[in-house]
């Protein structure tokens, strides 16, 4: 039975939900705002194959909010604390978009209580590299509008390819997504360098790439596999960076066979 919990780790309350499974363990970090509800859907199938435990990345979702810190650094603490605190075993990690920079971080600081990392359509933006490809007002605009109060049909102008069931889940939960975390975030993508994270990085590591989206580029993944050489690489063909929302089952058979 899928059950949310909260746990105190790295300092703060720490809100995920647990899709059970057979195992391994996963811990699924999702991208910049993304509450962890919102990977439902994804979740249950994944928990066919892995025991999965989604967290609500600090100040997004149930997780403790406020006057936090929200660098990269602090956020990949918490992964760390997470899977202390919890008793997981080496589990996989898998990071969506900003969440797959944390997974990057977290297993750069401590390897040795991480299994494997499977990093979906990371940002490959940082410092003397071209930027991010989505602009900042997307987010603030919708961050704005769902503060307000909207509806899924509002969502929609800004995500026109999503379900209704989808954009509505985002309307509902969206509003959780502190902005100046969100902002801190963003503007991570460009000053934090994960290249030289990958360089040190001698774990596991599947790479999924959106290959309907201009987020991770051929050059990119030539110099992924330089840093990082027992790095697999999966493409997604005609999916957007939102992987799973665009091919669903293209997304699983690229990572459900670990």
């Amino acid at each position: 039975m899928t059950q949310g919990y909260n746990i105190s780790a790295n300092g703060i309350r720490q809100h995920l939900i647990r899709h059970p499974g057979p195992g391994p363990q996963m811990l699924l970090v999702p991208g910049i705002t993304s509450p962890a509800i919102t990977w439902s859907f994804v979740a249950e199938r994944l928990a066919e194959r892995f025991d999965v435990h989604v967290l609500d990345v600090r100040g997004r979702g149930l997780s403790q909010s406020g006057d936090l810190d929200y660098s990269l650094n602090a956020m990949a603490a918490d992964v760390l604390g997470v899977i202390a605190e919890t008793g997981m075993r080496k589990p996989v990690i898998l990071g969506h978009s900003m969440g797959a920079r944390v997974a990057i971080r977290a297993a750069r600081i401590d390897p040795q209580i991480v299994g494997q990392l499977v990093l979906v359509d990371p940002p490959v933006s940082g410092p003397g590299r071209r930027a991010y490809p989505s602009p900042w007002p997307w987010y603030e605009d919708s961050i704005l509008m769902a503060l307000k109060g909207c509806s899924g049909e509002d969502m929609r102008s800004f995500c026109p390819t999503w379900t209704d069931e989808q954009n509505a889940l985002r309307a509902e939960w969206l509003h959780t997504c502190q902005l100046d975390a969100i902002r801190t975030a963003y503007d991570g993508f460009h000053t934090d360098d994960i290249h030289a994270d990958l360089a040190e990085i001698g774990l596991p590591l599947r790479l999924v790439v959106a290959g309907g989206a201009s987020v991770i580029e051929d050059g990119d993944v030539a110099e992924i596999r330089e840093l990082a050489p027992q790095t697999e690489v999966r493409t997604v063909e005609g999916a957007g960076h939102m992987i799973p929302w665009d091919d669903l089952e293209g997304f699983l058979a690229a990572v459900m066979d670990l």
